[in-house]
């Protein structure tokens, strides 16, 4: 009985610590957003994703080193570039919008990610999607319609990137899903050289010399990132999926805060609905794939 007991305690103490870590790593990671709009307001894309990635691999290089051995001998290494490629092309998408879009906005466009992988699922990877699922589907895509608010007055081009930026993110979720048998250090450091060598070809484009509070915004942005990812790795270790990975639809709080706070962006009544209901139908749709044993434990937020 006192065994039991014990474990029971154990249980919810783990689970308390991976739910206290997953909101943690999704204020870290809206926190970091909130510094690279800031920052792409004066600098280019391209110079805060190299030097966002400059500081990120400066703190994974010590494991890197470690695991340098997995990385000579990758399975399917083809594909490990096509994830390297779909994760660069999603930043750049998500720093480009922010820069014309409120914070709110963009990011409720990415909290479709769920919805559209989904459905590429099923039309990609020829996964069976029961109608409970479909319907969902059918009902975020709506919620996307209602923040998108799509007329010839109102549909802007970088509502488009942003979009455009969240399905880069689902296709980017399938691939993961792919490899999720490589080692996360692999992973996460091949992410952050791909933006890397992209922000290294951008440089020459509008380079403009930080001043050296901007620097130290530049390196915060990437020591953040890479503390909100452990974060949030460590809280998929601590507790089941399904108990912390909704947790992460905070980030549309943190998101309208900040948004409104730092940058004077109230969120629209239209964002605020869209947001609601496609929040509604992730979270469906991840129950509904836990329940059928084919959810996936490697979600992280997007940028």
């Amino acid at each position: 009985m006192i065994s039991r007991i014990s474990t029971s305690l154990n249980d919810r103490t783990a689970r308390l610590a991976g739910i206290g870590l997953m909101l943690a790593g999704i204020w870290a990671f809206s926190f970091g957003d909130v510094i690279g709009k800031y920052l792409v307001a004066d600098y280019p894309v391209g110079q805060l994703l190299f030097l966002r990635a400059c500081a990120a691999l400066a703190l994974l290089a010590p494991m890197m080193w470690r695991a340098r051995h997995e990385f000579m001998r990758l399975e399917r290494p083809g594909l490990h570039v096509v994830r390297v490629l779909l994760s660069t092309l999603e930043s750049a998408a998500f720093f480009t919008s922010v820069i014309y879009l409120p914070l709110a906005d963009v990011i409720t466009y990415y909290l479709a990610c769920p919805i559209f992988v989904t459905a590429l699922s099923a039309i990609v990877l020829r996964e069976k999607v029961g109608w409970r699922r479909w319907a969902a589907v059918l009902v975020g895509f709506g919620g996307v319609l209602i923040a998108l608010r799509p007329s010839t007055q109102t549909i802007s081009w970088p509502a488009l990137i942003a979009l455009g930026g969240s399905l880069s993110f689902a296709m980017l979720m399938l691939v993961t899903r792919s490899l999720r048998g490589a080692p996360d250090i692999v992973l996460a450091s091949s992410q952050s050289i791909g933006t890397l060598v992209f922000g290294a070809l951008l440089l020459p484009v509008g380079w403009q010399t930080p001043t050296l509070p901007a620097f130290g915004m530049f390196m915060l942005a990437g020591a953040i990132s890479v503390g909100a990812l452990v974060c949030v790795n460590r809280s998929l270790k601590l507790a089941p999926a399904s108990v912390v990975v909704p947790y992460q639809y905070t980030m549309i709080i943190w998101a309208v805060i900040f948004g409104y706070v730092v940058f004077g962006d109230p969120p629209s009544l239209a964002t605020l609905i869209g947001a609601a209901i496609i929040i509604g139908a992730g979270i469906y749709i991840f129950l509904r794939e836990q329940a059928l044993g084919t959810g996936d434990d490697t979600v992280n937020p997007p940028a």
